[in-house]
């Protein structure tokens, strides 16, 4: 097979080329490398080269002896914000920051499972952003159009998938930052239930989760299977019907304080997935969940998990101004506002699930705009750059406060040629149920056969 079509062979394939014998993973590893190493994208913050070689000669030698396991010998891409033993975990920020002693148990899971970890990903300071830049490594881009950003905070991720760089990825999501550079990398991304991946401790005072990013539903719901130690939970969901489900179409932007507005495009990129879903055989319905004012508790939690990142960094001089001032309001909301953030919660679980009394799923966009340009931040105050990001990505955050799960699922393409997404949105562990109706949207949608040019 060219390195060309290897590219693009996807998860779950390349678990199969290895177990019968028609590739290796030193093939693959090595052939991932100099992709990596041709690409202009900067999707990577640290490779794994050596390591990575070892680790797919050894995974050679047991597939060689019949050992299987779910990803034995494939390559994968993790986010620096996760730990790897031997590795800093610098979080998008500058300085030397000091080499983790453990892997974290999500990279555990998947040295189980036989993965090759080629790499860590690109991610702005802290996740704050819906955009891949920063002073610590410059600009990552999108592979659909490089002048574009792969979005964030797992942009890095998305553009290394996006570009086939690697089959899969593993991102986090704490306000859309796996759902987001799906949307705008023509992927799906899954933010799983709060606690269904395991993480040493709360990551953002329960606001952030471990989730995948893959070209196809079954390659996430692999890899979501295997760093949630969930056996095949989530790959048969992906294989099976989900039934007639009345799906609540909505496009009202969560109340932010912000001037919002939802770009035609994506309004109607998000209506002709509603066709299709009614195509498939589902009532689709207009709905409005009852949002409140969530985001007064969203950014306790937010700015708070801001200061406590912030605390490691070995150089707090070298971090953006964004995040120091951000970091600072963050002590200032640690006390009785973030107490009272967490103690809303079952409220709003309450007023928002309310909407699951009248239909099964939720079909919302996950972003307001296509992809803004590289560099579209630059230059902003701290109230300019939120005031721009929300502007351009409302719509995802309110499920991270609840803690449910989402699918972003491509929804093609605007006028200028750049992905766009829909989100797929359950309650509270329904995961199963939006990776069925996912699968089932992309048999017919064909997503997966779409690629960067």
């Amino acid at each position: 097979m060219t390195d060309t079509g290897l590219a693009f062979t996807g998860l779950t394939r390349q678990a199969r080329l290895l177990a019968d014998g028609s590739t290796t993973s030193a093939e693959l590893t090595a052939s991932a490398f100099e992709r990596i190493k041709a690409s202009e994208l900067n999707a990577f913050r640290v490779l794994r080269i050596e390591e990575a070689q070892r680790e797919a000669a050894d995974a050679d030698r047991r597939l060689a002896a019949g050992e299987r396991a779910p990803l034995l010998g494939v390559p994968l891409a993790i986010k620096d914000d996760i730990d790897i033993a031997g590795l800093p975990t610098a979080f998008g920020c500058a300085g030397d920051f000091p080499f983790a002693t453990a892997d974290s148990p999500a990279v555990r899971l998947l040295r189980e499972a036989g993965a090759v970890i080629v790499g860590k990903t690109n991610t702005p300071e802290i996740g704050q952003w819906p955009f891949t830049e920063g002073p610590a490594f410059g600009a990552t881009r999108n592979p659909w159009n490089p002048e574009f950003t792969p979005g964030g905070s797992s942009g890095g991720s998305a553009a290394a998938v996006a570009a086939g760089l690697v089959a899969a990825a593993l991102g986090s999501d704490g306000a859309g930052s796996v759902r987001i550079p799906a949307a705008w990398n023509n992927l799906v991304g899954i933010k799983p239930q709060r606690g269904r991946v395991p993480t040493e401790g709360e990551m953002f005072h329960g606001l952030t989760v471990l989730g995948p990013l893959a070209r196809t539903v079954e390659d996430a719901a692999l890899l979501l299977d295997v760093v949630s130690g969930a056996g095949t939970t989530y790959r048969s969901a992906a294989r099976r019907e989900p039934g007639k489900l009345r799906i609540g179409l909505s496009t009202r932007i969560p109340f932010t304080a912000t001037k919002t507005r939802l770009d035609p495009d994506v309004r109607a990129a998000v209506e002709r997935l509603a066709s299709s879903l009614s195509a498939l055989g589902h009532e689709i319905v207009e709905v409005e969940p009852d949002y409140g004012l969530i985001g007064l508790t969203f950014l306790p939690r937010s700015l708070a998990g801001v200061r406590d990142w912030g605390r490691r960094s070995p150089s707090p001089e070298l971090l953006d101004p964004r995040t120091t001032s951000n970091a600072r309001h963050g002590r200032l909301l640690s006390g009785p506002a973030l107490r009272l953030a967490r103690a809303a919660e079952p409220l709003l679980r309450r007023q928002i699930g309310s909407i699951f009394g009248v239909v099964d799923v939720l079909l919302t966009p996950t972003t307001a705009t296509p992809p803004p340009k590289v560099g579209a931040f630059d230059h902003l105050t701290n109230w300019q750059t939120d005031q721009a990001m929300i502007a351009a990505c409302p719509y995802a955050w309110p499920w991270n406060v609840i803690g449910w799960p989402g699918v972003n699922v491509p929804a093609g393409l605007s006028a200028g040629g750049l992905p766009l997404g829909a989100q797929l949105l359950g309650p509270s562990h329904s995961e199963e149920r939006l990776v069925s109706l996912a699968a089932q949207l992309e048999s017919r949608e064909r997503w997966d056969e779409r690629h960067p040019v």
